[in-house]
């Protein structure tokens, strides 16, 4: 090989490596892009984002768009109110690497049943129970449709990229810890602004707002103020 063209070549695996790097998983990006501020609301008032359109799209639907299993795990509140999330970890969405929360839409008598089939319990800080789902109730829960998404992105979001993607919210709550929420009734969309540490967005139909507002208002010493 002539020793000019050595350079020249070493230096072009270091780009080829550096981009394989930056996006890991490029072979199965998406085309066209699906940003987490890219949301359509569709005649019946559901919310589309990341190819899931919220109320119709299943857990199976999310896993062959992701081409990934998620892990599901079932959640009993001091109330005796069941909820059953899918947990993505370490997604690269159009080359934006983020954690994946999907809560799926199960009737509250089936829940109950499917929780004292459960197991591995453990007792969390919230006053919550986990289990695991026993296996054979898997079958159901692929089935079901995805109620509401909680996306937390891998890099730190500031407020200035938040009001150019989104524009200025509808209301700003504050909570006593300092996260901020920027909420977005009209797209179903709240942001977290954590100064002390990750962001995270929640996604839902409009219609199911308060599903992110009450216990948004009942959970938090905040203030609130309306954006003039």
């Amino acid at each position: 090989m002539d020793k000019k063209t050595l350079p020249w070549l070493l230096v072009s695996i270091l780009v080829i490596l550096a981009v394989a790097i930056m996006f890991p998983t490029g072979k199965n990006r998406q085309t066209p892009p699906t940003l987490p501020w890219d949301i359509t609301i569709d005649d019946n008032g559901n919310a589309k984002i990341f190819n899931l359109t919220l109320n119709q799209n299943t857990l199976s639907d999310a896993q062959k768009e992701f081409s990934k299993v998620a892990k599901v795990s079932m959640f009993a509140s001091p109330q005796g109110d069941y909820t059953i999330e899918a947990y993505f970890e370490r997604l690269y969405i159009s080359g934006i690497r983020a954690d994946l929360i999907l809560t799926l839409d199960i009737n509250q008598e089936t829940a109950a049943q499917m929780f004292e089939r459960g197991r591995r319990m453990s007792q969390l800080g919230s006053g919550e129970k986990k289990i695991t789902l026993d296996q054979a109730d898997h079958s159901s829960v692929i089935k079901a449709a995805i109620s509401h998404i909680t996306y937390l992105p891998a890099a730190n979001l500031d407020a200035e990229l938040i009001q150019n993607r989104f524009g200025e919210p509808d209301k700003r709550h504050t909570e006593s810890s300092g996260i901020v929420h920027w909420l977005y009734p009209d797209k179903g969309l709240d942001v977290a602004l954590n100064p002390e540490g990750k962001e995270m967005l929640q996604y839902t139909s409009p219609a199911h707002f308060d599903r992110i507002l009450k216990p948004l208002m009942l959970n938090s010493e905040a203030t609130e103020s309306n954006v003039q």
